[in-house]
């Protein structure tokens, strides 16, 4: 059932300080259709938003869901974000995180009777699919890359999602299944996450790239950060169930990101990037490892047109456009004032 826009919906954001989810709370902030917006996060932000309170909450502790449940108790709408990405060399953290504390959400929503919860999947929850247009909908199985943890954690909690909403049909479920997601502001976060820490920004200016390498599976999806919020938005308010596919119209390969950089194309072999990526990983050189290289060589094409069917849903921004924000905010070291996103410029 839709929520009631002359109530003022009031709505629940896990992980509200990360890169999807500043959007998200601005963008539901935003709606006079909504009431209240509480944020939740490991650690309380200093940033201030029109609309929006804060509370801290780490889904990864164990114990009872009833503290977090209180958290719940009253919303119209849990939209769940919270996810983290490291350390890659550590998977039972990361499952203890983003596995477990997903549990204790979905207990707690359940306990708390929120009618609504809207679920951050991903294009990394799909098995390998083909890489050309028009893409896969949303019955493509969603089994994962069993050898990534982000994937085989993405995977793992469509099938608990599956169980949850048989036995919770009371409970309105949507899955967001997203492509590439960037902004400015998130740059720097995505950066420490993928390159490290002390990868200088600067070096991704075009007279220092001369070429891109040419991969074999290099095709993949990206779309705005607050485009993908407005489609969050939208399942919020709206009466909408079951998955949806979000990604911009185009999709980048190694020559759209050479256009991008001013550089040009070069064909590389596939299993010399992954041997140097491998043994920067076991080295600690580098915090994204060779499994999750492995798995965006064989992500599908996303078709995302339900999401423009149901829900309305139309990006603002082109996936050009959204690849351009982050390469500027790579650069200059932007940020937020929250602890995922701080901005640092590096070198």
């Amino acid at each position: 059932m839709a929520i009631n826009p002359s109530s003022g919906a009031r709505v629940v954001v896990t992980g509200a300080t990360g890169n999807v989810g500043t959007s998200v709370v601005r963008a539901l902030a935003g709606d006079p259709a909504v009431g209240s917006v509480l944020g939740l996060a490991r650690r309380r932000p200093r940033l201030e938003i029109d609309g929006v309170e804060w509370a801290t909450a780490d889904l990864s502790r164990p114990g009872g869901s009833g503290a977090l449940a209180g958290l719940l108790r009253g919303a119209d709408a849990v939209v769940h974000l919270a996810w983290r990405f490291q350390p890659t060399h550590d998977p039972v953290v990361t499952w203890q995180s983003n596995v477990l504390g997903s549990l204790r959400l979905f207990s707690a929503v359940a306990e708390a009777g929120v009618p609504a919860l809207v679920h951050a999947s991903s294009v990394g929850a799909y098995s390998p699919g083909p890489k050309t247009e028009p893409g896969v909908d949303e019955e493509w199985p969603t089994h994962g890359w069993p050898d990534a943890a982000y994937c085989r954690e993405k995977a793992y909690l469509e099938r608990v999602l599956d169980t949850f909403e048989l036995r919770h049909p009371e409970i309105r479920v949507v899955r967001m299944r997203p492509g590439f997601l960037f902004k400015e502001t998130a740059a720097s976060e995505q950066r420490r996450i993928f390159g490290g820490r002390y990868l200088p920004g600067p070096l991704l200016r075009p007279d220092l790239l001369p070429f891109v390498p040419d991969l074999e599976g290099l095709r993949f999806q990206v779309l705005h950060t607050d485009d993908a919020a407005q489609a969050y938005r939208l399942a919020v308010l709206s009466d909408a169930r079951g998955p949806f596919n979000l990604a911009a119209d185009s999709v980048t390969d190694a020559r759209r990101l050479a256009d991008l950089l001013g550089g040009r194309v070069v064909r590389v072999p596939r299993s010399l990037v992954r041997t140097a990526l491998s043994a920067a990983w076991r080295a600690h050189a580098v915090p994204a490892s060779p499994h999750l290289f492995d798995a965006v060589l064989r992500l599908p094409v996303l078709d995302s047109g339900r999401a423009r069917t149901v829900l309305g849903w139309r990006p603002a921004h082109t996936a050009d456009e959204a690849l351009s924000a982050f390469l500027r905010g790579v650069r200059r070291g932007d940020g937020e004032d929250t602890a995922p996103l701080g901005g640092k410029r590096v070198g």
